[in-house]
């Protein structure tokens, strides 16, 4: 993509402008978007309070023996080394931001959450990315927006009024899916997939939540297989977005998490099956975003097609 002898961070970072122009009057949902998985777990600390949501023996455990038990959760929790402008500038244009309302915590303090809490709160994270974005005019950014632990009526209003009150005009309303040329030509830059039904219904700025392959597998091969198997269903519904694929790579056995993610070019053909692109060490990177459990796929660079 970039030219020759540039920094590949730099390129990853604007990744969406240096596209070629034939994919600018491509639908969203026709391009492979990569994402992070459980994007905030970067900021989870040992300290960080255990979710309400977890079972009791767990908390019961993180009372009685929290050396223990704190430092056990912690490890299966982070899945992110990056934060959240460094994972932007490596080019991730998805984030799954899993939002919580913590008990006991400020009445509208909202944190991310896997399992413990953040230590970041909700608005300043969309804050930072607000800043990035400004500084990237023609990149675009999805933000899930899911989990919702502990959240009102009330605190729903709240999110969505510090979304609108924080992008502004870079949020795209709902409607038919844009082309990156028609959202460079609105100055848009933000789609809010929303798990909330109702949320979505009062707000024409969220999009309903996208689908979610959720594989469930230690496994690289059976990994593989269930990813051939949905792809074969096609995406749920007409006018969708692309559904996206969870799974938990085996530590010993190896999932590759250093496998360069794939942008289409000017003479990309049709791609071949998940099995043979990934092979049985590569990392998930199919035709739907790119989502890596349980591992540092974004610690190393990510280079893009030059």
């Amino acid at each position: 993509m970039g030219a020759a002898g540039q920094n590949p961070s730099c390129c990853n970072a604007d990744w969406m402008a240096l596209l070629c122009p034939r994919l600018w009057d491509v639908p969203l949902h026709h391009l492979s978007i990569p994402g992070s998985h459980d994007t905030m777990t970067y900021c989870l600390s040992r300290k960080s309070p255990i979710s309400q949501a977890q079972s009791r023996l767990l908390h019961l455990l993180g009372r009685v023996a929290p050396c223990i038990t704190r430092p056990m959760v912690l490890k299966w929790s982070v899945t992110q080394a990056l934060d959240i402008t460094q994972q932007l500038d490596e080019g991730v244009r998805y984030l799954d931001l899993r939002i919580a309302h913590m008990t006991g915590g400020s009445e509208r303090n909202l944190h991310f959450v896997h399992m413990i809490y953040t230590t970041a709160l909700v608005e300043d994270t969309l804050t930072e990315i607000s800043e990035w974005l400004e500084s990237h005019p023609r990149e675009v950014v999805i933000l899930a927006c899911r989990n919702f632990e502990g959240m009102t009526d009330e605190l729903h209003e709240y999110l969505v009024g510090c979304i609108k009150n924080i992008f502004g005009d870079m949020l795209c309303p709902r409607g038919d899916i844009p082309t990156l040329r028609q959202l460079w030509a609105r100055g848009q830059q933000v789609i809010v997939s929303y798990e909330d039904e109702a949320s979505v219904g009062r707000h024409v700025e969220l999009w309903p939540g996208i689908s979610y392959w959720w594989g469930d597998k230690v496994k690289s091969q059976a990994l593989l297989h269930y990813l051939e198997t949905m792809k074969s269903c096609g995406r749920p519904g007409a006018k969708r977005w692309p559904v996206r694929g969870g799974h938990q790579p085996h530590r010993e056995c190896g999932v590759c998490t250093r496998t360069p993610i794939g942008v289409p070019g000017e003479d990309d053909t049709a791609q071949p099956p998940v099995s043979e692109r990934m092979g049985a060490r590569a990392a998930t990177r199919a035709w739907f975003p790119l989502h890596q459990h349980h591992c540092r796929g974004l610690r190393g660079r990510r280079h893009f097609r030059e």
